[in-house]
């Protein structure tokens, strides 16, 4: 088999696509939390996804990822046997599962439940009682549903919307939760940068250490570009060597969300070419 071939692709939904790619010394080593960045050609840009699963005896590393620009769209234009140019891992420190305690809520908001799903995994499979919270849209945009039963003690499924499972935002389940006596050693929120933020307010208030996994824009993927810079505890941390995982209650969201912000008019445009090439059409 060569280096870096696809040797599964599966779509989730229309926008969300699973792969496994063949990739023997990152599957030997990956722990959950960790990330990898590829290239689906030699011009292409790298871009960092977090590694949503490995099986060490076939030698893969599965990989899901949300078709939002260029690269990705790109990247989901490959087909089983076809090959990645570069795949680069795993990078970043590993969640720090030990020392979460063993009751701990993982809360995970859209696609961010592809990164919650290895967590959670691996703090049940170390004896972790886990409730595992995955919080979507509405039902059509649900991913992983089976998967993630199988990877905790309580699943609680929620819509914005109130069209499958508990009515209301990750943040409402909590909150719920610990109302009705729950108590938890630890919370994990992975997801968009608002939701991290407001579920850090209210865990900050109740007392209940929380940790937070970022994606903010990155280059190298070795702390040398400095783009993926995040302030936390009022000094500057690298998400790619310094994290990707934080204390949810030093970050500075507010820097995290303007600089994120920063390149949405450009990452528009490119993927606006990208779809123009596709269909044989200039974008004048």
């Amino acid at each position: 088999m060569e280096k870096y071939q696809i040797v599964k692709k599966k779509p989730l939904k229309p926008d969300i696509t699973m792969m496994d790619i063949y990739a023997p010394l990152v599957a030997k080593k990956a722990k959950a939390g960790q990330f990898i960045i590829f290239r689906v050609n030699a011009d292409g840009e790298r871009v960092p996804l977090t590694i949503a699963g490995t099986d060490k005896e076939k030698g893969t590393v599965s990989i899901i990822f949300q078709k939002v620009g260029a690269s990705t769209m790109a990247l989901d234009e490959l087909n089983e046997g076809e090959c990645l140019h570069d795949f680069v891992g795993p990078l970043g420190v590993p969640t720090d599962i030990a020392a979460m305690g063993k009751k701990v809520a993982v809360v995970g908001g859209g696609a961010g439940c592809a990164i919650a799903y290895p967590i959670a995994k691996a703090l049940h499979e170390s004896g972790a009682e886990v409730d595992l919270i995955a919080g979507f849209r509405n039902k059509d945009l649900i991913i992983l549903e089976d998967e993630m039963k199988a990877a905790c003690t309580n699943l609680h499924m929620c819509t914005d919307i109130g069209d499958y499972g508990f009515h209301g935002f990750g943040l409402d389940m909590l909150k719920k939760l610990v109302s009705e006596g729950k108590k938890f050693d630890h919370v994990v929120a992975i997801g968009p940068l608002m939701m991290m933020k407001f579920i850090c307010v209210y865990t900050k208030e109740a007392g209940i250490p929380t940790t937070i996994s970022m994606n903010p824009i990155m280059v190298d993927g070795t702390g040398m570009c400095g783009c993926c810079r995040v302030t936390v505890g009022g000094e500057t941390k690298f998400a790619c060597v310094d994290g990707p995982d934080f204390d949810g209650h030093l970050v500075d969201f507010d820097e995290c969300i303007a600089r994120n912000n920063t390149y949405k008019e450009f990452e528009n445009k490119k993927k606006e070419e990208h779809i123009c090439r596709l269909r044989g059409k200039t974008n004048a």
